[in-house]
């Protein structure tokens, strides 16, 4: 990492097929950001579409769209990396995927398809195929969308290729529990296991579907610290500055302590093949 960075984390609600009312919050939300000095702003999951398997190709919006152009104009106007989520229409052949648009101020837009999909979801979208990395301000990072972070290979594969924030937009309902409790099970080994920032953000609220979501933001520390959290009950920004010296001490390729080691520098890949050649065994 170049320089410290200055991250935001949305929480947000987005209401189903209301585009022009979620895309009026994003701006304002990215207008707050500004004032805080966040350089790369994070938004939750579909929160430019809103979040519905069951509507999602009558939803579903396509990287050319007028409100991707906006979006654009809005990321050059205040300055900023907008990583926002949509429903994506690619084609009219595939079913729509659920994406993260990210959208730097003189960049063309480049986006991230949610690769593993929830078992609700694979009837209504297409699963992404690919783990981009950006790059912006100075700092690497990439995104995984909500069900991606419970398979540790993502995160591994980020990291190996450089990544030194991941960012994990969420669309989890209020059924699933208190989500930052929740996630601190699972993102914090995620952080701490590949020397990694973590933010994650969730949409809030009710969806006008008759599902309402938890909420929840949170920073988590390249040794699985949790680095901050939100204390918001509505819309809001969790913003907070991440130290370059922190991490890239952790990654240098001398070491000096088992308190600062970057783990994956001693893997053993060529035993690795059963992680690819394994099912689960039935019982």
């Amino acid at each position: 990492m170049k320089d410290d960075c200055r991250i935001g984390l949305v929480q947000m609600e987005s209401i189903v097929g209301e585009t022009e009312r979620n895309f009026n919050n994003i701006i304002h939300l990215a207008e707050n950001a500004q004032k805080q000095e966040v350089s790369l702003l994070c938004f939750p999951e579909c929160a430019l579409n809103g979040y519905s398997p069951n509507h999602a190709s009558e939803i579903a919006t396509s990287l050319e769209s007028t409100w991707i152009k906006h979006l654009r104009e809005c990321s050059v106007d205040l300055g900023l990396t907008l990583l926002v989520g949509m429903v994506e229409q690619k084609s009219k052949e595939h079913k729509p995927y659920i994406s993260h648009v990210i959208l730097t101020p003189g960049e063309e837009p480049k986006v991230y398809r949610k690769v593993h999909l929830g078992r609700s979801e694979l009837e209504f979208f297409s699963p992404g195929d690919n783990f981009p990395i950006f790059t912006a301000h100075g700092t690497s990072f990439a995104v995984g969308i909500c069900w991606d972070w419970h398979f540790p290979e993502t995160a591994a594969i980020y990291s190996l290729k450089g990544a030194e924030v991941l960012f994990a937009p969420h669309a989890s309902p209020l059924v699933a529990g208190d989500r930052k409790e929740i996630w601190m099970r699972y993102l914090g080994a995620r952080a701490y296991d590949n020397s990694v920032y973590i933010g994650a953000c969730n949409l809030v609220g009710n969806n006008g579907k008759s599902k309402k979501f938890s909420g929840g933001a949170i920073i988590v520390g390249p040794k699985g610290d949790l680095f901050e959290q939100a204390q918001i009950g509505e819309d809001g920004i969790l913003a907070a500055t991440l130290s370059a010296e922190r991490i890239n001490h952790i990654r240098r390729p001398e070491r000096t302590s088992m308190r600062d080691s970057f783990f994956l520098a001693d893997r053993r890949k060529e035993l690795y093949h059963e992680l690819i050649e394994l099912d689960i065994i039935d019982r």
